[in-house]
């Protein structure tokens, strides 16, 4: 029987190799320690943050399904990967914030009208 670690890392060879069912047993093992290091990625940021840990790592799995192909080398590189992942969202999230908040929220019309005036004079 295999241990934990080659048992992972065997899911993701398989997952690597096309293998969706691999795929779906290795997101079932490896769900709450992603949820966890979420968790502990939130609590490292701003109070008031919007994000949640569930929807956090949804996010970080359809990055990690959608994004070009890994070639995943063993547990250690997956976790490595989707904490890097999960962090970059919430760089993302913070820097639109950021954006909102100098835009705020503001549309500028403008006007052909305008334009055309000014080039008359």
């Amino acid at each position: 029987m295999q241990s934990g670690d080659n048992q992972l890392t065997t899911l993701l060879h398989r997952w690597s190799d096309g293998d969706a069912e691999a795929g779906e047993r290795l997101a079932a093992e490896v769900y709450q320690q992603l949820k966890q290091m979420a968790r502990s990625q939130l609590n490292r940021e701003r109070e008031g943050h919007t994000l949640q840990p569930t929807a956090l790592v949804h996010e970080a799995y359809l990055k990690l399904v959608g994004g070009k192909p890994i070639d995943w080398q063993d547990r250690a590189h997956f976790f490595a990967v989707s904490s890097r992942v999960i962090r970059q969202i919430l760089v993302d999230s913070g820097r639109a914030r950021s954006a909102q908040r100098r835009d705020g929220g503001e549309r500028v019309m403008l006007s052909t009208g305008i334009v055309a005036d000014d080039e008359r004079a």
